[in-house]
């Protein structure tokens, strides 16, 4: 098989690029921007991109996409990641919470989401990781009660929830009941953020404002119509999120991008440590090239509407390759790469790199769980 774009392709990618070019603002172009402003952007953008049925671009016509290739879908991917993700919090209704509603969801709740989504008007946050359960996922405590009349109540906590001040819907893992096995008894539940006994408390921290809360339940009602899948058998849910998840974000297009804005700079370095750098810009140039191949390899499995193989392995060489190519970018501007103005070196971006990398291989599922996932898939093909 070839990875070569064919002519479509590369005009996909030039009308994505003129297409941010025109849209978005300089101070738009990085990872973490906290203002108002920032929202505003991303808001208007993916109305721009729902019209002609770019945000929802490898979807069906049926759902409100384009019915594009995996490949073109791909694509786009990658000119976003390149350009810092302009979809903002809208990516993840794309990726994956659009997909599994049309693996797992009741015509209802197809009805219901998918053409929101498609339109750029519903923005979701993922209820998973709880305060002593992150990677361990299937531990998870926040209950949800059955009532005599068939509802629910939902008490308890979510932690490191993204967007949930700014999202309307909440992807909501809960725990309906005890099993022989940590995975039995758990549903997932689709939940207006604006149901009462739902509040959120923003968390400060260096990857800036919105990407971090919690999320408390007192007393939610839940209703049975909301549960996504079964009762009780959340986990094939969560299993299919998670493998969307990490093979939708295109991470090693961002790390192409700054290695290519740093080339004009290594070239020219001199003195002590020089050619060390310039041997670091090409180590990355490869490990790079390998994630984009992983990554890759994962999609050719899902051609045939398979589930991704493999797709921890990918997963850690994407994230491993931001925070070395954030290294690598930090040496080139020396101490000028804490300064996060715009007429900093390189446009500023180098500082703002720096922190988005810390958090690469800890978001869904730590660098050690993909390696723990990736050993268990191994020895199964054995």
């Amino acid at each position: 098989m070839t990875f070569q774009d064919t002519p479509g392709v590369r005009g996909l990618r030039e009308r994505i690029r003129s297409m941010i070019h025109s849209e978005l603002t300089p101070e738009f172009l990085r990872a973490f921007v906290s203002s108002d402003e920032w929202q505003r952007q991303a808001t208007a953008f993916c109305k721009r991109l729902a019209s002609e049925r770019l945000l929802t671009f490898a979807w069906s016509q049926e759902y409100g996409g384009a019915g594009a290739s995996k490949w073109e879908q791909t694509a786009l991917r990658e000119e976003f990641w390149a350009s810092h993700e302009p979809r903002g919090a809208q990516y993840m209704g794309v990726n994956w919470v659009g997909p599994v509603i049309m693996h797992f969801g009741s015509d209802a709740q197809k009805h219901r989401h998918l053409s929101e989504i498609a339109a750029g008007e519903e923005v979701w946050c993922q209820g998973f990781s709880e305060p002593e359960v992150g990677s361990d996922l299937a531990s998870l405590q926040l209950t949800a009660t059955r009532q005599a009349d068939g509802s629910f109540r939902a008490s308890g906590q979510k932690i490191w929830t993204s967007y949930a001040a700014l999202a309307n819907w909440c992807f909501l893992a809960t725990r309906t009941s005890r099993g022989s096995s940590k995975h039995q008894g758990i549903t997932i539940f689709l939940v207006p953020m604006d149901r009462v006994g739902i509040s959120v408390r923003p968390i400060d921290s260096i990857i800036g404002k919105n990407h971090l809360n919690e999320v408390f339940f007192d007393d939610v009602v839940l209703h049975k119509d909301e549960i996504l899948g079964e009762l009780d058998k959340g986990w094939d849910v969560i299993d299919v999120v998670l493998k969307h998840e990490r093979v939708g974000i295109a991470r090693y297009a961002r790390s192409d991008k700054i290695l290519a804005d740093l080339w004009s700079s290594v070239q020219a370095a001199s003195g002590p440590g020089s050619s060390e750098l310039r041997a670091a810009h090409a180590r990355e140039l490869v490990h790079s090239r390998v994630a984009r191949l992983l990554s890759y390899r994962t999609l050719v499995s899902t051609e045939n509407g398979d589930m991704p193989t493999q797709p921890s392995v990918a997963r850690i060489a994407s994230t491993l390759l931001d925070q070395r190519v954030a290294e690598v970018a930090m040496e080139v501007v020396g101490a000028d790469g804490v300064d996060s103005s715009e007429d900093a070196a390189l446009g500023g971006w180098v500082e703002d790199a720096w922190r988005y990398a810390r958090s690469s291989t800890i978001a869904s599922g730590t660098t050690e769980i993909q390696r723990l996932l990736a050993s268990r898939a191994m020895v199964d093909q054995v």
